[in-house]
Formats: structure tokens, C-alpha cells, sequence
């Protein structure tokens, strides 16, 4: 019982210096103004202002401030104090250089020196925090965009193979003479052909041949 006790205490000792140990290296400090430090700048407050543009800051980092003692100070202050450079009631102050200050959380913090004229000739900094701990937002995943099928090429209609139907001939005139039917069995070509009648005018008329050769005989008595 007592071993189990003491592997545990182990193990919660080690995850705790686990813990501590992450935190300590993702800090990353900060050296204000770099080699310029933390002093008068020579071209006013631009040279803080391009400094802070090119970090990143995190909670949990420092800012480290050289500057000599008694020559300068660095004081946080809220931003209705930062325009104007008012020094009064400032919201933290390190009089002792080189002076690190812990970012605690995020948003924008304003930093100046307090000493004379200072911060009205440029001897401040504006700074954004942001929230290390915070999950950032997943990006969002496009939606599965269903393309729309291009429409089928239209068909070009084939040639047509069809044959016209054969114009009608015309039908034959009555001067044309129109074929005979062949007889069918059985039946004389007598039987289907109907002769027509003499005509009276070619026909001898018999009333009129009678009375002449009555004539011709009574002649031949007288004489």
C-alpha cells in the first residue's frame, strides 16, 4: 500500500514538472526596442511603433525594459492616459532597471515612461496581446458542390434514306388505244368483241330494188 502511494506521488510530480516546464518554454520575452532599449528615441514614438509591428505577443510573455535607473522609468497606464501622456495614477510601475513586465492578458496594453517629458517625445509603446490558450476556430470545411452535368451534345439528324413514293403518271387520253384484256379460259375472243351493226346508208334498200326490175320486165314485153 505504501509503494502505491509513493508511485503515485511520484507520477503527480512529474506530470506537475511537465506542466511547468511547457509553460517556462513557450514564454518568449521580449527586448523592447532591441538595441535601442528602452531610452529617448532619436525619431520619435515611430521607432516603438515599428518595433511592436514586427512581434508577436502571447499571454504568459515578457517584456524586459533596459533602461538605467534613476534616468528613466516604465509605467502601464490606460489608453484615456496614453494620448495625452497623463503619468498620474497609473495602473503598474518598476522604477528599477532593467525592469520585466508579464503579459497577464490579453487586449491592448499601453506602456510609458513617466519621467519629465519623456513620453511626450516618443518614449512610449503600444502593444496587442493575444489569448495563447484559446482554441482557434476550425476552419470551416467548403460544402461538397455536386457539378451540374453538361447537357449532352444535341444529336444532328441523319440524312434521310427514305425513298419518295413515285409520282403518278399521268393517265392516258382517249386517243391512246387502250390495251385488250386477254380472254379468259373458256371464252372465244368472239364473245368478249362486239361487232357493230352495218350503217343504213351502205345497206341496199329493198323497196327500192323491186319496183326497178318490174320496170326492167314490162320494157322488155313492148319491145
Amino acid at each position: 500500500m505504501a509503494g502505491l502511494k509513493f508511485n503515485l506521488a511520484v507520477m503527480m510530480a512529474l506530470m506537475l514538472a511537465s506542466v511547468q516546464f511547457h509553460d517556462t518554454t513557450a514564454q518568449t520575452t521580449h527586448v523592447v526596442g532591441d538595441a535601442l532599449g528602452w531610452n529617448i528615441p532619436p525619431n520619435g514614438p515611430s521607432a516603438y511603433t515599428t518595433w511592436a509591428s514586427t512581434q508577436t505577443f502571447s499571454v504568459g510573455d515578457v517584456l524586459l525594459f533596459n533602461f538605467t535607473t534613476g534616468f528613466h522609468n516604465v509605467a502601464e497606464v490606460s489608453q484615456v492616459a496614453y494620448g495625452p501622456c497623463t503619468t498620474t495614477n497609473p495602473i503598474s510601475i518598476a522604477t528599477t532597471g532593467p525592469a520585466r513586465v508579464t503579459l497577464n492578458a490579453p487586449g491592448t496594453h499601453y506602456y510609458v515612461c513617466t519621467v519629465g517629458t519623456h513620453c511626450q517625445i516618443g518614449q512610449k509603446l503600444t502593444i496587442n496581446v493575444s489569448d495563447a490558450s484559446a482554441t482557434p476556430a476550425p476552419t470551416p470545411t467548403p460544402a461538397n458542390v455536386i457539378p451540374t452535368p453538361a447537357s449532352p451534345p444535341t444529336a444532328t439528324p441523319a440524312p434521310s434514306t427514305t425513298t419518295p413514293p413515285p409520282t403518278s403518271s399521268p393517265a392516258p387520253s382517249s386517243d391512246e388505244a387502250s390495251p385488250i384484256s386477254p380472254p379468259t379460259s373458256g371464252q372465244s375472243p368472239t364473245d368478249s368483241t362486239t361487232i357493230p351493226p352495218p350503217s343504213p346508208s351502205f345497206a341496199p334498200s329493198f323497196t327500192a330494188v323491186v319496183p326497178f326490175t318490174f320496170l326492167a320486165i314490162a320494157l322488155a314485153f313492148f319491145y
